[in-house]
C-alpha cells in the first residue's frame, strides 16, 4: 500500500503487525492480497497501511475491539495465520493500540 489511510476522528483502534519473513514467496503475496480484500469486507474495518522491506509492518485500523476480535476469528484469516506461523514468518508481533489523537498535513 502506498497511501496513508484517511481515518475518522479518534478514538479508534490500530492492529500493528510487525514481522520478519522466511525465504521465498510460498504463496505469501497472493494470500496477503486476499487478506486485504477480506479485511475490507469486515464490519468495522477502517483501512490498512503496509510496507515490506527487511522488516514488514502492516497497520490495520478498526472501529472497535469487537471488530478486531471478529476479524481475528474469521475462518479464512485463521488459515492465513496458521500458514504464517508454519511457513512465512521467522518472527512476528501483533500489537493492538487505541488511537486517541491524530494529526498530519
Amino acid at each position: 500500500m502506498s497511501m496513508i489511510v484517511n481515518t475518522p476522528e479518534p478514538p479508534y483502534y490500530a492492529v500493528i503487525f510487525t514481522n520478519h519473513r522466511t525465504e521465498g514467496d510460498q504463496g505469501y503475496a497472493d494470500m496477503a492480497d486476499r487478506m486485504v480484500e477480506l479485511a475490507q469486507q469486515q464490519p468495522g474495518f477502517l483501512g490498512i497501511e503496509s510496507v515490506r522491506e527487511e522488516l514488514g509492518i502492516t497497520v490495520s485500523y478498526w472501529e472497535s475491539l469487537e471488530a478486531i476480535k471478529n476479524w481475528k476469528m474469521c475462518a479464512e484469516h485463521q488459515q492465513a495465520q496458521q500458514l504464517g506461523r508454519e511457513q512465512w514468518y521467522s518472527d512476528f508481533r501483533v500489537r493492538v493500540a487505541k488511537v486517541e489523537r491524530e494529526y498530519g498535513l
